[in-house]
């Protein structure tokens, strides 16, 4: 798997879809119906790309390129602590060689927090991508992404994969990594999407999923760089730090946020729905193709 997908931006496009309920290994049966079904229903709506999050397993993103046709297909991301690299080229191999053109592999270094073994994780990322360059077939760097925030993880991006997909920044922080990655490097941000037009109610959905990233300090150590507060992460979230990193409104509002993104220097953008009734996951179709609508002929 040496060669680099045709054209990166057009094979990524405009906007995606980031969801951490596309793990097949954990539903049974009828989940992975469900899955598939709902991976068909965003293919036909027209989105660019489908990110597997949460940690997911080579098997899982085996499962989902399966179960598609033609978008593409990448982890957001998968931890390097979880697997080894030949464990993770061996099942990618197993991929039918047509379907995995369309197959990037999202890695990312974790967090000391939930990571026992958690050291030195730029040299860990290094070596990683040493491994899977050297592995047969190798996954080269056409078909990588590095999850990076700092500077220095942002050069290791442009240098040695597609580029960066960053999870859980602001604006600032896409025209940072664009400045960072250079002109020619993928840029592809998270952006997570509460669809309520009571700002209120959105706000206290978004303060629940927030909280948990605010006890990681590879999370807080970035805001802070980028000008907010310990102050700022109280209460799960101040509003200027929750209105800094979440599209909360109408699809308008979803829209213009993501223009944003887009102005800054991405070159992607991965929506992540975020729903109270679902408690954050969930396969939210609805919001998917009220979003899909809205777009349009920007997917």
């Amino acid at each position: 798997m040496t060669s680099d997908i045709s054209g990166t931006n057009r094979a990524f496009r405009r906007v995606g879809i980031w969801s951490g309920a596309l793990h097949a290994s954990l539903v049974d049966d009828a989940g992975g119906k469900a899955i598939a079904e709902a991976l068909a229903e965003l293919e036909a709506l027209g989105y660019g790309t489908v990110w597997i999050g949460g940690s997911p397993t080579p098997e899982d993103a085996a499962a989902v390129v399966a179960a598609t046709r033609s978008i593409t297909v990448a982890t957001g991301i998968l931890s390097i602590w979880n697997h080894t690299a030949e464990e993770v080229t061996a099942a990618i191999a197993a991929i039918d060689p047509a379907a995995r053109r369309r197959f990037v592999l999202g890695l990312g270094v974790s967090h000391g927090p939930m990571v026992p073994q958690y050291a030195k994780p730029y040299s860990a990322m290094v070596s990683y991508l040493d491994a899977l360059d050297a592995a047969e077939p190798s996954v080269g760097s056409g078909h990588r992404v590095l999850a990076a925030l700092g500077p220095k993880m942002l050069k290791l991006a442009a240098g040695r994969s597609l580029g960066a997909h960053p999870y859980l920044v602001t604006t600032e922080h896409t025209a940072e990594a664009r400045e960072a990655l250079g002109p020619d490097a993928l840029l592809a941000p998270e952006l997570t999407v509460v669809l309520d037009t009571d700002l209120d109610r959105a706000r206290t959905t978004a303060r629940t999923m927030l909280a948990m990233y605010l006890r990681l300090p590879n999370y807080t150590d970035n805001l802070l760089r980028l000008g907010f507060t310990e102050g700022d992460f109280d209460g799960g979230g101040s509003v200027r730090l929750l209105d800094a990193l979440f599209a909360m409104g109408d699809t308008g509002q979803v829209r213009r946020r993501t223009r944003e993104y887009f102005d800054a220097g991405a070159d992607h953008v991965a929506l992540q729905v975020l729903t109270a009734e679902e408690g954050g996951g969930g396969l939210p179709l609805a919001a998917w193709r009220e979003l899909a609508e809205a777009f349009g002929d920007e997917l």
